[in-house]
């Protein structure tokens, strides 16, 4: 698959699946519903925990991910974006952790061979989603006590061992680092995931997306596009980008830093937009493939997809005009 992959980015722009939560959100599930039978009388409230989903309800997610390949995705993520020992914390679930991530790696994986065998010539791929966990490496959450941390370095790499340990054992043919708030926490996960290669005699590819959380135009712990991109190139990475916090027209700035100063590839999957007062995501398929359209003008992405907000729609709108794209040249590593 790993040469598949290489082959398919040299060919032309991969799209990237949409939200999950969003997908998710509109089976308006019950706390019966997230329960399942397996948790019926687990002790604490389970409602809103979407990772446990691929547990209780495994065809609500396979059908999440069906709609994204039909709609043109190459690549979907996994179901997994806080299954970590430390997020599911808050849950009282981190006994779940490795059935929760081998599961949902496992539903992605069998939907994707499903389409590659329908149409050959496109095959499909699997990314182990890895989110940046709920506590950060490089700041203090005590205003008061500005020295004091919630989670340390090793702490961080043991739980993302045992995340990519088992998305690998369900089959993922990517791991994705995303949403990086604090690049010590990335760090963190890109020792685990060097550990585990090692480990395994692995190759399996590696993609990066940070998160650029406001107008200042830095990460949460204070980095620039740039220094971010810097600071993780001593990994052999597939990728590098940005997804969540802006919408396309914003983020284009911060693409635009990376994308000439870096052989790998360049990868975005942007909100629908901006929230608005409710929390809620107004751009249309058609406003967000518009702002996406100057990133394939430019030439700035490989890989293009959508983070909050975006839908099946989306990705169509998207995968339509990228379809015709020559890709970024990039240099495997």
């Amino acid at each position: 698959m790993r040469e598949q992959l290489k082959k398919a980015l040299s060919d032309r722009v991969l799209v990237l699946d949409g939200a999950m939560g969003t997908m998710l959100q509109a089976y308006n599930f019950s706390e019966e519903d997230f329960r399942g039978e397996r948790f019926i009388d687990f002790h604490l409230s389970l409602k809103g925990n979407n990772d446990m989903l691929s547990l209780t309800q495994p065809d609500a997610i396979a059908t999440v991910h069906r709609k994204y390949f039909a709609a043109g995705a190459d690549i979907v993520e996994t179901n997994t974006f806080s299954s970590t020992t430390i997020a599911m914390a808050d849950y009282e679930m981190e006994a779940y952790v490795y059935d929760m991530n081998y599961a949902s790696a496992k539903i992605a994986k069998d939907v994707a061979k499903a389409f590659t065998e329908k149409e050959p010539h496109k095959p499909r791929f699997v990314a182990g989603s890895i989110g940046p966990t709920n506590k950060t490496a490089s700041m203090s959450p005590d205003v008061n006590d500005p020295g004091f941390r919630a989670v340390s370095f090793d702490e961080l790499r043991v739980s993302y061992k045992q995340q990519v340990e088992a998305l690998m054992d369900g089959g993922v043919d990517i791991l994705m680092v995303e949403t990086v708030f604090d690049t010590l926490n990335a760090k963190a996960c890109l020792f685990a995931i060097e550990e585990v290669k090692e480990e395994r005699n692995s190759q399996i590819p590696v993609m990066v997306s940070g998160t650029i959380t406001d107008a200042s135009g830095r990460t949460l712990s204070g980095q620039t596009a740039e220094a971010f991109l810097i600071s993780i190139s001593h990994i052999p990475l597939l990728s590098v980008g940005f997804n969540c916090a802006l919408g396309a027209s914003q983020l284009q700035p911060h693409l635009e830093a990376i994308a000439s100063k870096t052989s790998v590839g360049i990868s975005a999957h942007p909100n629908a937009g901006l929230p608005n007062a409710f929390g809620e995501y107004d751009e249309t398929p058609e406003m967000m493939a518009s702002q996406i359209q100057k990133y394939l003008n430019k030439n700035l992405v490989n890989i293009i997809g959508g983070c909050c907000g975006t839908t099946p729609d989306h990705i169509k709108a998207i995968a339509a005009i990228a379809q015709d794209i020559t890709p970024r040249p990039i240099q495997f590593i």
